[in-house]
């Protein structure tokens, strides 16, 4: 009986360790200008299979752990150009795009100043 124990046991932590090690770890483009844009595109990694994403408003990237049996990193750039925002592989559809804030709208002006300021502050 103990020895079927300490194999159970045994087993469950080699389970635990190889479901630990298929999480792959990914950098993203993605354009955006501000917090919000920051809060929309984390929101849309609220997915099955992402375990950890932040994306950086100065450097455009999305930072993301996910698990690859659970989810493919085509739908990771789906789901972020179904809220509105292009990333380096999808981009979002236009009517999406229109709809996001004028501080959001990323491709055809810049709505921050010169040094990178917010010309319309929010957050």
């Amino acid at each position: 009986m103990k020895y079927l124990l300490i194999v159970i046991i045994i087993s469950a932590f080699g389970i635990s360790a190889e479901a630990q090690s298929k999480v792959k770890e990914d950098s993203i483009s993605v354009k955006g200008n501000c917090v919000m844009c920051k809060r929309r595109i984390e929101t849309a990694m609220d997915l099955n299979g992402v375990k950890f994403s932040e994306w950086n408003v100065k450097t455009k990237k999305l930072f993301v752990a996910y698990r690859p049996d659970k989810i493919s990193e085509k739908e990771i750039h789906q789901a972020i150009a179904a809220a509105g925002h292009d990333t380096d592989l999808i981009k979002a559809q236009d009517s999406t795009y229109a709809n996001l804030p004028f501080c959001c709208l990323f491709r055809d002006h810049d709505p921050h100043g010169p040094n990178g300021e917010e010309l319309n502050k929010h957050e």
